[in-house]
């Protein structure tokens, strides 16, 4: 296992303000929004309080022509990489599943040059990842930090939450847990709010929000509890998720038990989303209720954090009806009690009052999450008031519809006011 660096540096609030660093005192900015300061109450200096700083450290620096370099290894269109990039990692308090306090990591990217101390917010989250340490704070040279780049390139403030369980943060990852997912990100806004605060930035409280794969459905979590109100000192700017699968219940599980999807991807989908959800859920008291032997004694160590894809994919078998059950694959089909209601807690990320502009995008050829995932977000925000149109990205497939639609959305925020 791969240790965290040990140049991490510890940054305690008591001793920020010691040094005059966070200060009570509303700093106006020199566009004059002075409200967008983070509010440095009694109660925010608690090194307890949710969204509160840990530790942080500088983990890259690259030029413009560097950025650009990257994004275009990753598969996206650098035309708009303007700026040279600062990142940091930070570690910051946040809860877990069952509301209790604990950490997690992030990546914040900065852009570099240019006389602006306002920057515009941009919250990405990251598509499914299994091994901890190929999280965006984690690991150069991946997909997952080049689409938070394409964002900061642009002259925004870039911010990426490793999730629960992943990065730095202890324990195991609740995948697709949309309570968590939202609460990640919006303590990780928090946070790097106030690291920016230490370096002469200030983050514009409009958050605009995108995210891939699973990270759609993490953007759309997090968008709701910003309409809703979740933070005072912030709001919902705009939105625009990427092939999310924004409907377990009604889409994807039946999806991956009814042979739509990839006999393979859908196994390893319904061990992840299983595995997770039980713990914490409770869907079984013992794997064997789930899975058939010999898996019941190996699925729920595969998704460790520890483990890479191609060690999961070699433990697992070809289809889903070898792993589970015949007892669990029925629960599935016709959910009630604790599964009927996990689906509608997950399932809901898209049912709210929408005000900001939206936009969903989707590929009509993604063989993963199927694009009647979108089609179903669309409708639920119309039903609640909200008005989100469909960006088709055409007959591609779910990795390359990231490609095409990061640096689309990134131009588009750039147009927001």
């Amino acid at each position: 296992m791969r240790k965290p660096s040990n140049r991490l540096s510890r940054i305690a609030l008591t001793a920020l303000l010691g040094a005059g660093l966070l200060i009570s005192t509303p700093v106006v900015a020199a566009d004059g929004h002075g409200d967008d300061q983070p509010r440095m109450t009694a109660s925010s200096r608690s090194p307890e309080r949710r969204g509160a700083l840990v530790a942080a450290e500088h983990i890259q620096r690259l030029s413009a022509r560097q950025v650009a370099t990257t994004l275009k290894e990753a598969g996206f269109d650098a035309r708009d990489a303007r700026h040279g990039i600062d990142a940091y990692r930070l570690v910051y308090r946040t809860v877990d599943a069952s509301g209790r306090p604990t950490t997690a990591s992030g990546l914040v990217v900065l852009p570099r040059g240019g006389s602006e101390t306002r920057l515009r917010t941009v919250s990405y989250a990251h598509g499914t990842i299994w091994n901890r340490h190929d999280a965006p704070s984690v690991k150069a040279g991946t997909t997952e930090r080049a689409a938070a780049l394409a964002f900061a390139t642009t002259g925004a403030a870039a911010l990426a939450p490793d999730y629960l369980g992943l990065g730095l943060g202890p324990g195991n990852h609740p995948y697709m847990h949309a309570k968590t997912e939202a609460s990640a990100s919006l303590d990780l806004l928090r946070a790097g709010r106030t690291f920016a605060f230490t370096h002469g930035r200030v983050l514009d409280r409009r958050v605009q929000v995108s995210g891939f794969s699973q990270g759609g459905h993490a953007a759309m979590a997090l968008a709701r509890e910003l309409a809703e109100g979740a933070d005072r000192s912030l709001k919902l700017g705009a939105v625009a998720p990427i092939s999310g699968p924004y409907d377990m219940g009604g889409v994807q599980l039946p999806a991956m038990l009814g042979g739509r999807l990839d006999p393979y991807e859908a196994t390893l989908g319904v061990a992840q989303w299983t595995v997770a959800w039980n713990a914490v859920y409770r869907f079984y008291a013992d794997p064997s209720e789930a899975f058939q032997a010999p898996y019941d004694q190996i699925v729920e160590k595969l998704f460790d954090g520890e483990h890479t894809l191609d060690e999961i994919f070699a433990e697992l078998p070809g289809t889903p009806q070898e792993l589970l059950t015949p007892q669990f694959i029925q629960r599935l089909a016709h959910p009630t009690g604790t599964v009927a209601e996990a689906f509608r807690e997950n399932d809901a990320t898209c049912a709210f009052g929408l005000r900001a502009p939206a936009r969903l995008y989707a590929a009509a050829g993604d063989p993963s999450n199927l694009p009647i995932n979108t089609e179903r977000c669309r409708d639920a925000l119309r039903r609640h008031g909200g008005n989100a149109s469909i960006v088709d990205l055409g007959d591609i497939d779910h990795v390359t519809s990231e490609q095409h639609a990061v640096p689309a959305v990134a131009r588009w925020f750039a147009t927001r006011p």
